[in-house]
């Protein structure tokens, strides 16, 4: 059985262990997690190492493996990955087959399928959490596609070392290192053909824009734009917080609307007035806006001259009597 090998403890090893024992070290010894695993080398080596260290523990590991059918021998390359966290300890052993939807682009639509997998996974086993390979180059990807895209803090934050009941305890761990822990450890992981595909924008980032930014700015790039990231992302939390207390204190809601002061939100940095905004209307309307929508309707509050009601995606905006009022698109303002 393979989780009775004792590999060489090498730098790698180490590292990624080290990685995921903070995932055990704060919870209790009771922990049930599942390892999101494709069999590549990130997950590969974030499963291994889960295993380990679960056993030292006390908790309990298993694995969930999501065949998005998307490629010729999909199936196989599923059923691989299962029997290698099988061979590395892991129970239960979950290989999920999914159908992919085709109403967002194929990344999108693709990770739609796999976390509604992961959610059923967790409601079927009674895990705790789901542990994801994500690694430092991946962050940095993120970030630097979200630069591109223009797309704001929300996206230039990164991603969250936890969100919700998703974890990704390879953060801080390079892409070479879970190369290195799998050759370490005698593991074979799968490469994914689609991860050198250039029709994907993160494939030319990681395969083009990075090692261009890298060879004309000097090496650290990527490790640059991970704390830009975790910068970024505490000062956007504040914000948020600041933002929900106002939205809690002055937002009212009668069933068909939301209205709040135009005076209120007046006062407020406008970084905070659009979160209000923002958050305003995803608490009640369940719509989600974008930038350009809630600059809009901010200038109903800096730069009034009588305008006309703003139709946005699911709400409709309208300023009376000092009072920002919010409606569904199928309610009609008096």
């Amino acid at each position: 059985m393979q989780s009775e090998r004792r590999p060489r403890l090498t730098p790698s090893i180490a590292d990624v262990r080290r990685a995921v024992r903070t995932v055990f070290t704060v919870a209790p010894a009771s922990t049930f997690v599942l390892v999101g695993l494709s069999g590549g080398a990130d997950s590969l080596a974030l499963a291994a190492a889960t295993a380990f260290e679960a056993r030292r523990f006390g908790a309990r590991a298993g694995a969930v493996i999501v065949d998005h059918g998307l490629q010729t021998g999909s199936a196989d390359v599923a059923a691989a990955a299962g029997d290698q966290a099988r061979r590395l300890g892991l129970a239960p052993v979950l290989v999920v087959s999914v159908q992919v939807g085709t109403d967002s682009g194929p990344e999108a639509a693709a990770r739609a399928a796999r976390y509604a997998a992961f959610e059923r996974a967790l409601a079927e086993t009674g895990a705790d959490a789901v542990l994801l390979g994500h690694t430092l180059d991946d962050q940095a990807e993120t970030v630097l596609l979200g630069l591109a895209r223009g797309s704001g803090p929300t996206s230039l934050r990164g991603m969250s070392v936890r969100n919700g009941r998703y974890l990704r305890p390879l953060l801080g761990i390079r892409r070479a290192q879970t190369r290195e822990f799998c050759a370490d450890s005698g593991l074979e992981p799968w490469h994914d053909p689609q991860n050198l595909d250039p029709a994907y924008a993160r494939v030319r980032v990681r395969e083009t824009v990075l090692p261009v930014l890298e060879h004309e700015l000097g090496p650290g790039i990527s490790e640059a734009l991970v704390r830009t990231a975790d910068a970024l992302r505490e000062d956007s939390d504040a914000l948020d917080a600041l933002a929900r207390e106002v939205l809690g204190s002055s937002w009212t809601g009668t069933g068909e609307d939301g209205r709040i002061a135009v005076d209120t939100l007046a006062t407020l940095p406008a970084a905070v007035r659009q979160r209000v905004i923002r958050f305003g209307v995803e608490a009640q309307f369940g719509a989600t806006l974008e930038r350009t929508h809630t600059v809009a309707v901010a200038r109903l509050v800096t730069d009034w001259h009588g305008q006309e009601a703003l139709h946005l995606p699911g709400v409709r905006v309208v300023r009376q009597d000092g009072v920002l009022i919010f409606a569904d698109l199928g309610h009609a303002f008096e």
